[in-house]
């Protein structure tokens, strides 16, 4: 599999075929497959698989999907069919069963490891590849993750999304960009200004495809928020950016890679924190000023 998902752009200039576009894809196929719509942003379709079905409690915070515990996969067209990659949320219990299933299925597993400490149950997050017919990846996905307990159906809303009772205008000043408002949770997607590839295709949109930085606030009463995601981030940032997050009181809780071909080397930096939400947004901001982040 590795040898297929490396250059789909290199097969490009070899074959001289031209890329195949999203309307190429059935996407009606690969839907009824997931069982779930996707959000779709330019070519890419990301289909979310949160763990609706966990409490997952940390430092005494109940922990909500949107916050920590939302699993995604997402489709990008490319020669052959489609490339994919995705961040899955399991327990101890289920690494081993979905690995060994994704695995049979001829999907890549680029990353395991934690996102969070403390957390009650402790979760993991499997990162995948893969290339090919979308429909059979999608069934992959699919069979992989029906090892688990993860939702494999889409319950109807049981009422209209949580509010966020937080002062949104003053934090989307502070990053320096606009949030979004996303199941109870205030969400950043903060694009680097570098160009990212994997195996030589260009990752863009950076958001959907998991490589931008993502920043998530929870309301926790009073004006205060607990906060998690991750800084994406080149290897001469890290320690900036650890440096930047300790001195504003922001635990940094993991560090790794997430992928295996891309360039930029990237490293992934997990944090945690429940504090006044103006107060970390300045800390958060601080940290991002130490990387090539864009900024509105």
């Amino acid at each position: 599999m590795r040898k297929h998902i490396i250059s789909c752009a290199a097969l490009l200039v070899v074959s001289g075929l031209s890329p195949v576009r999203a309307q190429d894809v059935d996407w009606q196929k690969v839907d009824s497959t997931l069982g779930r719509k996707p959000a779709v942003a330019d070519d890419v379709h990301r289909y979310g698989f949160p763990r609706s079905d966990l409490a997952v409690t940390l430092d005494g915070v109940t922990i909500k999907p949107a916050l920590a515990l939302g699993g995604w996969v997402a489709f990008k067209p490319a020669h052959g069919g489609a490339m994919i990659m995705g961040d899955l949320v399991l327990l101890e219990s289920e690494i081993n069963p979905v690995m060994a299933k994704m695995i049979a299925s001829g999907l890549q597993i680029t990353a395991v490891h934690n996102h969070l400490l403390r957390a009650s149950p402790a979760t993991f997050y499997m990162h995948v590849a893969g290339h090919g017919d979308p429909t059979r990846l999608a069934a992959a996905i699919h069979d992989g993750l029906a090892e688990s307990k993860t939702p494999l159906t889409v319950a109807a809303p049981s009422g209209p999304p949580p509010a966020v009772d937080l002062d949104t205008a003053q934090l989307d000043q502070i990053i320096g960009v606009k949030g979004q408002a996303n199941g109870g949770v205030y969400a950043f997607t903060v694009p680097r200004r570098d160009p990212i590839s994997e195996g030589g295709m260009p990752l863009n949109p950076v958001g959907p495809l998991g490589v931008a930085t993502g920043i998530n606030f929870q309301p926790t009463g009073g004006g205060k928020a607990a906060i998690t995601g991750d800084f994406v981030l080149t290897g001469e940032e890290v320690n900036p950016v650890i440096a930047a997050l300790k001195a504003n009181g922001i635990e940094v809780t993991a560090l790794h890679s997430h992928m295996l071909d891309e360039q930029p080397r990237l490293f992934f930096m997990h944090f945690w924190a429940n504090d006044d939400a103006v107060k970390l947004a300045k800390g958060l901001r601080a940290a991002l000023d130490k990387t090539a982040s864009t900024k509105s």
